[in-house]
C-alpha cells in the first residue's frame, strides 16, 4: 500500500510538471522547390508556404517551415543543394517541387527523373517523410514531351512509395487571374488555392 501510494504521488508530481520529451519538440518541414515555391513576385508572406506556417500554427501541429526553394532552380542544382540542406534542417517531412525549370528548356527527362529520384531516395535515407510535386508544363512543348513529363511524377511515387501532388497547379492553371503578368507564376490569389491543394496530400503525414 505504502508503494502504491508513492508511485501514485510520483504519477501526479509527473503530471504537474512534465519532463520534455522528442514528442514536444518542434519537428520541420523542408520546403524544396523553385520559383513556385519561393514566393516569386510576391510579398513573402503572401506564398504558400508562408500560409503553410500560418496552417500549422492555427492547427496546433507543432512544426516549423523550412523553405529552401530557389527562383529558376532546376533538378541539376536541387541534386547539388540538397545533401547540405538535409544535414541543416533535419526535416521530418520533405516536400519536394522540382523540374518545372527542366522541363520549360526542354531538356532531358530522364536525367530529370534520375536526379528527382536521387532526391527522394536521399531524404527517405534521411529518415524524413516525402511529398514529390509536379505542375504542368506549357503545350507549346510538344505533346510527347508533355505526356513523358506529366508521368514522372507519378511513377516515381508508385516507385518509391512516397506521397504525390501530380498537379500543383490544379483548378486554376488555364484561368489567367490567378496568374502574374508573365502568365506563369501564381500571383497572391492563387497560393491559398495552391496551399489546399498541397494540405490535403501532406497533412496525413503530420
Amino acid at each position: 500500500m505504502i508503494l502504491l501510494t508513492g508511485l501514485t504521488t510520483a504519477a501526479q508530481s509527473s503530471a504537474n510538471n512534465p519532463t520534455p520529451s522528442a514528442n514536444t519538440q518542434e519537428a520541420t518541414i523542408l520546403i524544396f522547390g523553385d520559383s513556385l515555391s519561393a514566393a516569386y513576385g510576391l510579398a513573402r508572406h503572401q506564398g504558400w508556404v508562408s500560409l503553410l506556417q500560418q496552417r500549422l500554427k492555427a492547427s496546433n501541429l507543432n512544426y516549423k517551415v523550412e523553405n529552401r526553394s530557389l527562383s529558376g532552380e532546376t533538378t541539376f542544382g536541387g541534386l547539388e543543394r540538397l545533401p547540405r540542406a538535409l544535414a541543416q534542417v533535419k526535416p521530418k517531412l520533405v516536400v519536394l517541387q522540382l523540374g518545372a525549370n527542366d522541363g520549360l528548356r526542354g531538356l532531358d527527362l530522364r536525367t530529370t527523373r534520375s536526379n528527382l529520384k536521387a532526391m527522394i531516395e536521399m531524404s527517405l535515407t534521411a529518415k524524413a517523410k516525402v511529398v514529390v510535386v509536379g505542375v504542368r508544363l506549357p503545350p507549346n512543348l510538344g505533346a510527347t514531351y508533355l505526356r513523358e513529363f506529366d508521368a514522372i511524377v507519378p511513377s516515381l511515387a508508385k516507385e518509391l512509395q512516397v506521397a504525390a501532388v501530380p498537379a500543383m497547379l490544379k483548378g486554376f492553371a488555364a484561368n489567367l487571374s490567378y496568374f502574374q503578368d508573365d502568365q506563369i507564376h501564381p500571383n497572391a490569389k492563387a497560393q491559398p488555392v495552391i496551399l489546399e491543394t498541397l494540405w490535403k496530400t501532406m497533412s496525413p503525414l503530420l
